[in-house]
């Protein structure tokens, strides 16, 4: 019987013709997935359009975050001056100050008096009592409580006063109306310009002192008693409430209006607890 032998040219021909056949379609799959220059193009210009959008709420965001730490941290401060006078049946006083944030924290002190940089530190009697005359406290009769404080970029300003009449930023409790200076001696603010608050410095500053050295002399202060209630610059009468308002800067540039992204902080006059409005 004879043998077939194979077509080998049809062979060929077929594999050749399904070879093209694979070729086409990779080129036709391909052309189907890649960008055109004008999709990349559209593409380009969407994702350059949203991190537009984007930067403004980001900065936002990162605006708030930062005025709540400073908020939590002059409230942490009060606290703990409070606890200090209550847990060791003594007084304590803390520092307000407002310096010129320009220059570097590493500068020596005291930093030129100026916007963007709070200051605060904590001071307590060491033996209980109060001084009896009046001046620039002792500083051997002082102890220091917890470490100095500096906020960079954040300004101390004077706020509408609240309604009192609920318990948000707008509504949060008024504060007390006196003859001729109004609300500012129940409050903190504009440490360094007119009018301010409170509108005399305090008759018991006291000194921050480092190295024998004299870095900061505070004459804006909030004492607390032992029993907890307070008295601005130790002789004011107990208020209801004391307001110390915070707004953020540009550096040392302070804003003009306080539309939002500003904090209240308010200490009660007779319990010392304190409470945080934001907006």
């Amino acid at each position: 019987m004879k043998k077939l032998k194979p077509d080998l040219p049809s062979r060929a021909a077929a594999v050749a013709a399904l070879a093209r056949r694979r070729l086409i379609t990779d080129n036709c799959v391909n052309a189907r997935r890649a960008f055109t220059i004008l999709e990349l193009t559209i593409v380009v210009g969407l994702i350059v359009f949203l991190s537009i959008l984007a930067v403004p709420a980001l900065n936002s965001r990162k605006s708030a975050d930062e005025l709540n730490k400073a908020a939590n941290t002059i409230k942490g401060v009060l606290d703990q001056a409070r606890s200090y006078a209550q847990a060791n049946n003594t007084y304590t006083w803390v520092g307000f100050y407002e310096e010129d944030v320009s220059y570097p924290p590493t500068n020596p002190a005291p930093t030129p008096a100026g916007n963007g940089r709070l200051v605060m530190a904590i001071m307590a009697s060491k033996d209980g009592t109060f001084p009896t005359t009046a001046g620039t406290i002792n500083p051997t009769t002082l102890t220091q409580v917890g470490s100095i404080v500096k906020i960079d970029n954040m300004h101390l300003p004077l706020f509408t006063v609240g309604t009192g009449t609920g318990d948000t930023f707008d509504t949060r409790p008024a504060l007390q109306n006196d003859p001729v200076v109004g609300y500012n001696d129940s409050r903190f603010g504009e440490l360094n310009t007119s009018p301010t608050a409170p509108t005399t410095i305090s008759s018991y500053p006291f000194q921050y002192i480092v190295d024998g050295k004299t870095q900061y002399t505070f004459t804006k202060t909030l004492r607390f008693a032992p029993t907890g209630e307070n008295r601005i610059n130790s002789t004011y009468d107990v208020r209801r409430v004391v307001e110390i308002g915070l707004v953020q800067t540009r550096g040392a540039l302070v804003p003009t209006s306080y539309a939002g992204n500003v904090a209240a902080i308010q200490i009660g006059g007779f319990n010392g607890d304190v409470k945080v409005y934001k907006k």
